[in-house]
Order: C-alpha cells, then sequence, then structure tokens
C-alpha cells in the first residue's frame, strides 16, 4: 500500500515535472524519486537555466 504522507505534492508522485511548453524534467523537490521523506529537507541550490528559465540537466 502506498502511503500518501510521503508522495511528493510537487510532481503527484510521477518524478517528473513539465513547464508550460510541455518541456519534462526531473522533479526538484524530490530528485525524481516521486517520494519526500518527513525529515527531509530542501537545501537551496543554484539551478543553471537557459534563457527561458528552462532547467538545463
Amino acid at each position: 500500500m502506498v502511503d500518501r504522507k510521503n508522495v511528493c505534492k510537487a510532481c503527484e508522485g510521477t518524478g517528473m515535472l513539465a513547464d508550460d511548453e510541455e518541456w519534462q524534467y526531473t522533479c526538484t523537490v524530490c530528485g525524481g524519486d516521486g517520494y519526500v521523506q518527513q525529515e527531509h529537507s530542501t537545501s537551496s541550490t543554484v539551478l543553471h537555466v537557459d534563457e527561458n528559465n528552462r532547467i538545463l540537466d
């Protein structure tokens, strides 16, 4: 059974996010796992983006 408390709310458990132009990228909240630990703390990191603010992976 899936523990819904730990499902990432940003990507809804898929591990992927999409922008307005349907570009797919890894969820930055859960790191692509789809699940977030309760004690998981997010750290501030500088992301590399292009001129349209799309994340460069």
